[in-house]
């Protein structure tokens, strides 16, 4: 089974996303509410893939990737983004961190799985 970290702040999309991955994809999934979550989760668990919000307070998305690459057991662990920011210079930007692809928010529910299935077979 593959098993994703998932990071997202809001509760409503972090639901959406969690029915989409597990009950539609398959997946099995450990969900964070904040980058400082999802640091304290990885130093337990190693996730298959990691998909994380960008727009989070404290610690964003990329700062997150960044702290999670520290973890000698997490620097390998692909990643991908979802974010409303989608501009090319921020698109550039987490590619440049490492990311695999960014998915656009909002996301379709029912083609989320998929759509990372696709991203992550393709790297």
């Amino acid at each position: 089974m593959n098993t994703i970290l998932y990071v997202e702040d809001e509760p409503d999309i972090r639901a959406i996303a969690e029915l989409a991955l597990q009950t539609i994809g398959g997946f099995s999934l450990t969900s964070c509410a904040s980058g400082k979550e999802a640091l304290a989760v990885a130093k337990t668990q190693v996730p298959d893939l990691i998909v994380l919000d960008v727009m989070m307070p404290e610690m964003d998305g990329p700062e997150t990737l960044r702290r999670l690459r520290e973890i000698p057991m997490m620097a390998d662990v692909p990643a991908i983004f979802m974010t409303a920011k989608v501009q090319p210079n921020e698109i550039a930007e987490y590619h440049a961190l490492g990311a695999l692809d960014v998915i656009p928010k909002p996301f379709d529910p029912l083609s989320l799985a998929q759509r990372i299935n696709d991203i992550w077979h393709r790297a």
